[in-house]
């Protein structure tokens, strides 16, 4: 055969792989889900050593079928069929009869209906919740601008200790109290002095800041052993409706006026030693309002 020098020289290269080399691959996907397999057994391993047995009992609940029905009857099978008693066949043929009765009905209804506390909707407890908040920081509004009209006012900065001001369950409570010679009436007398008068006027002018109904009670202390007493029932409820009167006439408007009493010497401020001046005083309770609810409820 002649050699053709112009003919192109083709060079052929075979690179040899050899499986399984330093470079391959394939066993590192099987180490690492070796590792992730080794991982998940171990926390595995971990979270039931850590788990309470109820809280293993909830996750085997969590992953048990739904369709399954511990009832021994058929009723919650495909074909809502009945299964046999727990007498079986040696039933003599009678059937134990269940009465059905009526619920009972809940404690706090009337008529038929449920109480509102019970059945009120999640917005109308959101608003009784928002109107007591909001009446509880009245009330806080309403103390602080009293303190501060004690020591801003100085006929009243040396008065300050015969007013105490509180919250009770009814409501706002200030009460004009009497100290060793410094009483608001005058001993058997329901009229009262300059002193009463100047503190049921600072108590009207914060109390008209607010649309609460109020309450207005005469106390009077207990009489020393050996001392001849008078009425105090009366006595402590004229104390009280002339403390109105003032209030009244200060601008507190007479329909806000819920109450006026005389509880006499029944209620002292010092149990300990009834017979102390600090018993006989006059309260006055801005009442709690029960928040507006919608129309119909």
């Amino acid at each position: 055969m002649a050699y053709n020098a112009d003919a192109p020289i083709l060079i052929k290269k075979v690179k040899k792989v050899v499986a399984g080399g330093h470079h391959g691959g394939a066993w590192k996907v099987a180490y690492a889900d070796f590792v992730t397999a080794m991982m998940a057994f171990f926390l595995l391993m971990w979270l039931i050593n850590t788990t309470s047995p109820q809280q293993k009992r909830g996750i085997a609940d969590y992953f048990a079928p739904a369709s399954v029905s511990e009832s021994t009857s058929g009723s919650g099978g495909i074909l809502a069929g009945t299964a046999l008693g727990d007498q079986g066949a040696k039933a003599d043929g009678s059937q134990p009869i269940i009465q059905a009765q009526a619920p009972e009905a809940p404690p706090d209804a009337k008529d038929g209906k449920a109480s509102k506390a019970g059945g009120a909707s999640p917005a109308e407890q959101a608003m009784e919740a928002a109107a007591a908040k909001k009446q509880a920081d009245d009330f806080q509004s309403a103390a602080e601008s009293l303190r501060q009209a004690m020591q801003d006012m100085p006929e009243l900065a040396e008065l300050s200790k015969q007013v105490l001001v509180d919250q009770t369950p009814e409501g706002l409570r200030i009460q004009l109290i009497d100290q060793e010679g410094r009483s608001m009436f005058e001993p058997g007398s329901a009229k009262p002095n300059d002193r009463a008068r100047l503190l049921l006027r600072a108590v009207a002018k914060v109390v008209s800041q607010l649309h609460n109904r109020i309450t207005v009670a005469g106390h009077t202390s207990a009489t020393v052993k050996g001392q001849k007493g008078g009425d105090d029932w009366a006595l402590s409820a004229a104390r009280a409706n002339a403390s109105r009167n003032v209030l009244q006439e200060a601008g507190i408007d007479p329909d806000r006026v819920y109450q006026v009493s005389g509880k006499a010497n029944s209620d002292p401020l010092y149990p300990d030693d009834p017979t102390l001046p600090g018993n006989r005083r006059i309260a006055i309770v801005l009442l709690k309002e029960a928040p507006v609810l919608p129309p119909g409820q």
